[in-house]
């Protein structure tokens, strides 16, 4: 069946025309409701798609067993309207998740701020959309739950994408066009089918994910691993088909001690948490010693940014948060994706952890009922992606068609005291915004000075500060942006100071600020409140007598000692990390001369912060934050191959001529 299914550059157009002219970006409006070759009003898309919607109650196709190039089958299952327990015809714009965690198991990701402690199973999320007029199709990746194949994290997602939508298509209930959405791997698996240009691809809703660059945000950062890839691999395995057709490997699984293992570093092929899962356990030490950013790196599920020329131009939203391991990814694909000629993309940025976009607080800081997802746009995180898809894949108007380009939340404002939680009460406000960076964005240079204070005046005098990183002894990860590091490391916003929840903690009640192994510099109370929104970046100029180390900064919002926070509050902002074998590039690493004296730039991810008047900007450096990034043991041997552990002391430069500083972007009052 060939239907007249929308409006082209030359008149109406039939299904397998609409598929070449989605693929060029040429497709004018869509039809989903014309099921003869005569076409409806194109003014009259709520009559059209009035015929599609179903009773809320779709008939399931299940298991569906999808071929991909290489004759293994995808289990997928297909949500179809219906009324009355039979299927409309159609055809109708389809909604695609691909995902590694059951197809047929809840999504942590379908909360509310109603419910925020429930995740609504995938049958009552297809529904929701059936209910709307939209078929939807789940399905595992390749070696997850039902479906056929090896796994390798990431690897086979973008053909395997490519080819499910090209299944799609060819299907008598698909009208041609294809929305996709999903958290986290499943906006990974998002980018990397939009990196080959999948066909019918027709709208995206990128929720915490899709990896501009994985290198720098979700597996690697500066040059350091994420040993978040360690605890994910270990969960995971848990429920691999392998392991769980193995008495043995998960029983061995379950009895893994990870409070041990991150204790004794460093592993090694077959001396690892995940050591009874074979197939994990090789993906996780190929990651962790893929350390140049190579060819390895430089494919469509890894680095979009590579491949924004080929993405389809079509309406996207990218979706992150400021404590999520993936606001540099929302950015830099946002950018990216605008500068390549995609006129459609939009840019959410909220205050959550990881797909917590219906919790009003992160980690020991709450920052408001306001911060929340529901009610920006639309009144909770199901209706806003419905009226995205009915907007752009229906044709409807509503409110998310003349929504702005940029939507984000400034933290900060609040009282500064303690709810009856006992969190923090930080506060903040949503923020829109024509572009991003914020238009009228300035940079403010804050230069460091040996007292330890932040000023906007350069040193007059030559000083050097000096610190000994001991990889067996870091400085431990108290928050920040985190995912999938339970039962090691959980992300959010904290007072920086160590304690028995926080792994690594050497002195229970100690500010990090007071740790040997870290400077911090701090401007004077601030006058009057200033807006920090954006990438944070610093420049140093360090020396070392190791042939590698790393250089890890933090930014922090301190409040002064007050009745309801006697000793104040260090809430960490953002933080990166530059491994100094790639100070010059990521791609030719080369270790350092002993005692010689570079210029190096690192890196943190973005965040948007009003700090209060009374408030001290601060800024801590330091060469570790374990278990968030792998240890640098001092060697230069290869990453994840360490053998030897040593110490190594590094010097911060600081004068006329060697002017360390912070730069801020700060969005005017």
């Amino acid at each position: 069946m060939n239907r007249i299914i929308g409006w082209g550059p030359e008149g109406v157009i039939s299904r397998r025309e609409f598929t070449r002219w989605v693929a060029l970006g040429s497709v004018v409006a869509a039809l989903p409701g014309c099921a003869g070759e005569e076409h409806a009003d194109p003014d009259d898309a709520e009559a059209r798609v009035a015929a599609l919607r179903g009773d809320g109650r779709p008939t399931l196709l299940d298991n569906v067993r999808v071929p991909m190039r290489d004759g293994v089958a995808l289990a997928t299952d297909v949500w179809i309207p219906s009324r009355g327990g039979r299927p409309l015809d159609g055809p109708f714009p389809v909604v695609l998740e691909r995902t590694p965690y059951g197809r047929n198991l809840p999504s942590r990701s379908e909360r509310s701020r109603a419910a925020p402690d429930r995740a609504e199973s995938r049958a009552e999320v297809a529904a929701r959309f059936t209910a709307r007029g939209f078929v939807v199709v789940y399905q595992d990746c390749r070696g997850r739950y039902d479906s056929e194949g090896e796994y390798e994290k990431y690897v086979d997602d973008a053909e395997d994408g490519f080819d499910c939508c090209a299944w799609i298509v060819e299907q008598p209930w698909c009208d041609g066009r294809i929305g996709t959405k999903g958290l986290s791997y499943a906006a990974h698996t998002q980018a990397a089918l939009a990196s080959l240009g999948a066909p019918g691809l027709a709208s995206m809703f990128l929720d915490s994910g899709g990896f501009a660059n994985a290198y720098q945000g979700g597996i690697r950062q500066g040059g350091a691993f994420e040993l978040k890839q360690a605890t994910w691999a270990h969960r995971n395995a848990l429920v691999a088909p392998e392991v769980l057709a193995d008495p043995e490997a998960k029983a061995a699984l379950e009895a893994v001690d990870l409070h041990a293992w991150f204790a004794r570093m460093p592993w090694a092929p077959g001396d690892s948490p995940v050591a009874a899962a074979p197939d994990y356990e090789a993906y996780l030490f190929e990651q962790w010693r893929a350390g140049t950013f190579d060819d390895y790196w430089k494919v469509p599920g890894l680095w979009a940014e590579g491949y924004h020329d080929v993405w389809p131009d079509v309406p996207m939203v990218h979706m992150s948060s400021w404590y999520d391991p993936y606001p540099r990814t929302a950015v830099d694909n946002y950018r990216g994706l605008r500068a390549a000629g995609k006129r459609d993309v939009r840019l959410i940025l909220g205050p959550w952890t990881h797909g917590d976009r219906s919790l009003t607080w992160a980690g020991e800081v709450d920052f408001g009922a306001d911060a929340v997802i529901d009610g920006q746009g639309a009144p909770d995180f199901w209706e806003l992606r419905l009226r995205w898809f009915e907007h752009t894949l229906h044709g409807l108007t509503n409110d998310v068609a003349s929504g702005p380009r940029v939507r984000y939340f400034v933290m900060g404002g609040g009282p500064g005291d303690r709810d009856a939680q006992g969190r923090l009460r930080h506060g903040g406000r949503w923020r829109t915004a024509a572009d991003w960076p914020i238009p009228g964005t300035e940079t403010r240079r804050l230069h460091l000075r040996a007292e330890g204070a932040l000023t906007e005046s350069a040193p007059d005098a030559a000083a050097e500060l000096a610190w000994t990183h001991d990889p067996r002894d870091p400085v431990p990860t108290i928050g920040g942006a985190i995912t999938s590091g339970r039962p090691i490391m959980e992300g959010g916003a904290y007072d920086q100071v160590e304690g028995p929840e926080f792994f690594g903690s050497s002195v229970m009640g100690r500010p990090l600020s007071d740790r040997p192994d870290v400077l911090a510099f701090r401007s004077p109370p601030l006058e009057s409140a200033v807006e920090v929104t954006g990438p944070i970046e610093v420049e140093l100029w360090v020396s070392s007598d190791a042939p590698d180390t790393d250089l890890t900064i933090k930014l922090v919002d301190e409040y002064p000692p007050s009745e309801a926070l006697p000793d104040g509050f260090a809430m960490i902002l953002t933080d990166g990390i530059l491994r100094l074998r790639y100070r010059d590039s990521f791609e030719r690493p080369s270790l350092l001369e002993p005692g010689r004296v570079y210029r190096v730039q690192v890196t943190a991810f973005p965040t948007s912060n009003l700090f209060a008047a009374g408030h001290r900007i601060r800024l801590d450096i330091a060469s570790s934050n374990f278990p968030k990034y792998d240890l640098n043991f001092g060697t230069g041997e290869p990453e994840g191959s360490a053998t030897e552990v040593r110490t190594a002391r590094n010097t911060l430069h600081l004068s006329p001529e060697r002017p360390s500083a912070l730069l801020l972007p700060v969005v005017p009052g």
